[in-house]
Order: structure tokens, then sequence, then C-alpha cells
């Protein structure tokens, strides 16, 4: 900025706010010296609970939240994203701490460990309907893999609530302004997470991070809470160990959730931007997703060779769109293959389903419009019945179990992911 301009905005601010009032960083922000730069280290998708997802609003009056994330990227300086993405209203949040959780699944953090979050200096802040919002940076050393407790004070429940109901992990509900308390032994348990949309840290220029996008087979169904076993936390786990510890991994799928149709939560289209793009450091995202397009379509007896020709057009279309709004920003594409379902009894596929499956995923594999390939699909089917799940990673015909979220993360190819190079032309 010139010297005018800052002048300008000086002469423009100086009554409204002291972190207006000047050019310089205000006191207490975070040293840029050496190009450090803030990266996504956790973050999940936001959608509208059903009813069996909300908490009542009792409940969520007067209370405080406490939700355990696991973070992929260590540092010594974060900030946490709380979301009212999907409020009508205005959401007042007047107390909030992070910490070191003593654990998964633990409500009780470390000692020493616990820190307010501040808002622009204030214990308080009111996020507007549609909105998110960033704490300040706070100091709290971590490592990667590290589980934090992040806490949120209501005085009044949502108008209507922000969440992600796949959480797969613990979080806890107490009365009272309590984010400052390192116990909370009388909270109540639910697994969902509620209004937080993102952890972010402080990292060098060149860590960035992996934002997987997809439906319940990326949110992991079937997973046991608090075990860290999605596909996405073990390839997290995969890439440190490959002396990758400087790629985060951040996931963003929704049970239910479909490439074109909204269902469980929003479209994967409509909400590209808000869960891959806008995530700071974003480096690849890999998009899985088609099985409940294609198997809605089956289900609901709407699978005409026309409507089937058609959905499979939008599909493609869809996700060249997407790949052209990541390459405008920067973000390589990893295309990903739907996994075999015809045992499932959920959407009980017939033959022709299955030849539009793998239609799909020889498009995904052949097109050239990705940016390289994760073939799901050949990781995971059986050799003796290729439209099926191997029985060893087998859930319940549509979903993997343990060892199959385990098996996706090692068919990733890890090079793919260390650097983006943008296919010419794609």
């Amino acid at each position: 900025m010139s010297r005018q301009s800052c002048l300008a905005a000086a002469l423009l601010a100086a009554s409204m706010s002291p972190y207006l009032a000047g050019c310089a960083a205000p006191t207490g922000a975070p040293s840029r010296a050496g190009g450090t730069h803030w990266v996504a280290s956790w973050g999940t998708a936001q959608l509208v609970p059903d009813a069996q997802g909300a908490l009542p609003a009792a409940q969520m009056t007067d209370a405080t939240l406490r939700q355990v994330v696991s973070v992929s990227l260590g540092g010594r300086q974060l900030r946490v994203k709380v979301s009212n993405v999907f409020g009508t209203e205005p959401l007042v949040v007047d107390g909030a701490s992070l910490a070191l959780s003593e654990g998964r699944g633990q409500a009780d953090v470390a000692p020493g460990s616990l820190r307010e979050l501040r808002f622009g200096g204030s214990a308080a802040v009111t996020i507007p309907a549609g909105a998110e919002y960033l704490s300040d940076a706070v100091e709290l050393a971590h490592e990667a893999g590290a589980h934090l407790a992040i806490s949120l004070h209501f005085p009044a429940a949502p108008a209507r609530q922000t969440a992600h109901a796949g959480a797969r992990a613990t979080s806890f509900v107490v009365k009272g302004k309590r984010a400052m308390d390192s116990a909370l032994p009388d909270a109540d348990k639910v697994t969902r997470w509620y209004q937080l949309a993102g952890v972010e840290v402080l990292a060098a220029p060149s860590a960035h991070t992996v934002v997987a996008i997809g439906d319940s087979i990326t949110d992991g169904y079937g997973v046991t809470p608090d075990s860290d076993g999605r596909w996405t936390d073990h390839l997290a786990v995969r890439l440190r160990a490959a002396g990758m510890g400087e790629v985060g991994v951040v996931n963003t799928g929704i049970g239910g959730g479909r490439l074109l149709r909204d269902g469980l939560g929003p479209n994967l289209v409509s909400r590209f931007e808000r869960d891959v793009l806008a995530r700071p450091g974003v480096s690849h995202a890999i998009v899985m997703i088609g099985v409940n397009d294609l198997g809605v379509q089956h289900r609901e007896q709407q699978d005409s060779p026309a409507a089937r020709g058609a959905l499979l057009a939008q599909m493609l279309e869809a996700q060249r769109q997407l790949v052209r709004r990541a390459h405008d920003a920067g973000v390589c594409v990893i295309g990903a293959t739907i996994t075999p379902y015809a045992a499932s009894t959920y959407y009980k596929p017939g033959p022709d389903n299955e030849q539009d499956r793998l239609a799909y995923n020889r498009w995904i594999r052949e097109s050239g419009v990705f940016d390289g390939v994760i073939d799901f699909d050949a990781a995971l089917r059986d050799p003796a019945r290729p439209d099926a799940l191997l029985k060893a990673y087998d859930n319940d015909g549509l979903h993997p179990n343990a060892a199959g979220y385990k098996a996706m993360a090692e068919a990733a190819p890890l090079t793919q992911l260390k650097e983006c190079h943008i296919r010419p032309g794609a």
C-alpha cells in the first residue's frame, strides 16, 4: 500500500478501530518472517442437521460445547473457524478456548495447554447469518496428528444449527460458561460437530493441504467413533511416515452426498468453493463422488436409457466444471473412481447401473481431464466378482470396513500429492 493510500485509510478508519488506524499489523499478530502462511490443518463440511442430528434448543442455550478434532499439520500458531453458514440469524459466541486434548474421546485437556480464543481482541463475537469467522491467532505448540479440544459458549441457541453429522468423534456439551475449564466431568456426549468449520496453522512456505471431498465413503461411514479410521486419516499418517509431514489432509465428505442434487447436505458442485477452494493453503482436491447419484436414480426407478444417459452426461460436465474452477485457483484435481456396490442392499443396483459405474470410472481414468487419478475401484474390488467389494474390505456391500478404508489410503500415489502440476489443456 502506498503512503498516500495508507494515510487515507488511516483517516477513514481512525474512529472505527485501532486495528484499522494504520498499515502496520496489530500488536500480537503472527510474524510472517520467512514467508510463512496459513494452511488448513483440519476441517469439515457444513450442513443443516436433521431432527435427529440437531441438539435441542434448551441444550444449546447457555451451553459450552467442547469438540475434539485431529489436526494433520504441526506448528505453534493456530486459529479456528467458527461457522454460521446455515444460520438464519446472527450467532453469538461469548467464550471460547483451544487446548490439547487428553486423548481421543476425552473431555479433559492437557495441563497448561488451555488458551482463550478471542475475535478481534474480544472474548465475544457475533457472526452474521451465512458467515464464518476466524479467531485471532493463538500460540499452542502441537504435533501433526494431535487432538485439539475446541470449546465454544453459546448464550442462546442458534436460530438454525450449522453442523456435521458424521463426526465419528465424541463432543461434549455442558451448561454454563465453562470454555476455560480444564475438565468437564458432568458433560453430555454427542457424536456430532456443531458451528465448527476448520482449524488453520501458520506453516512454512512449503506446507500445503490436500482436501478430500465426497460422500459417506469419504466421510467415514462405519468407522468406530474416536478411532481416526477414515481413509483420509490413514492417508495423513501415511504422508507423515513417508517424510511428507508438511502436507495436510482435510476431509469434507458428507454422508449421502451427491454431485448434482442435494441429499443429506448440499450438492458437491454448490459447495466446492467453500469446502475446497476457500481452504487456505489448499493445493489438491481429491474428488470421489457419484455412487449416490447413480444409486438414487436406480432406487427411484427413474433409470430409463434416456435418463441414465442424461445423468451420466451431466455428471461428466459437472466434473469438468469443478476442474476448471480448481485450476483457476491454482489447485490440482485428483479424480477418484467409484468403488463397487453391486452387493448393496440399500441400492440393489442392476446390470445397467453397473455399466454406468464402469463408464464413469473409465472416463475418470482415461479422459485426461484430471491432474491425477486414484483408482479406488481397482484397490477394493473382488477380482472374482469385480462389481462387488472384496469381502476382506466389505462392510455392507456399499461401504468399506476398517481394512477397506486403510486400503484406500494405500491406493493413493503419494507423488501426486507432493506438488501440484496442473495438466496442460485439462
